[in-house]
């Protein structure tokens, strides 16, 4: 599903006009992204859990060239699927 598709879909479920359900979802991906860039987890009931883990620096080796590279600590998003989810997924 594309975003396009899933403002299309809101804004029939929600009965919203499309600018509105845009508007909604792009606030709601915004916020998720500003609290996750702040080291903060967001957590969705039913659904599951957005977080921020800490990657530690390492060097890696690219298999096309053989040649070494140091990628720098970092930190990346994560998110762990709640039970209902996993439930909704494996019917």
């Amino acid at each position: 599903m594309t975003k396009r598709e899933l403002i299309d879909l809101v804004a029939r479920k929600a009965h919203l006009t499309k600018r509105a359900a845009k508007e909604a979802v792009e606030v709601f991906l915004s916020e998720v992204g500003r609290v996750l860039s702040k080291g903060e987890k967001v957590v969705l009931s039913g659904f599951g859990t957005f977080r921020v883990i800490s990657m530690k620096g390492k060097t890696v080796k690219i298999p096309k060239t053989d040649k070494m590279v140091t990628v720098r600590a970092h930190r990346v998003p994560k998110f762990t699927p709640g039970e209902n989810l996993k439930k909704q997924v494996l019917r």
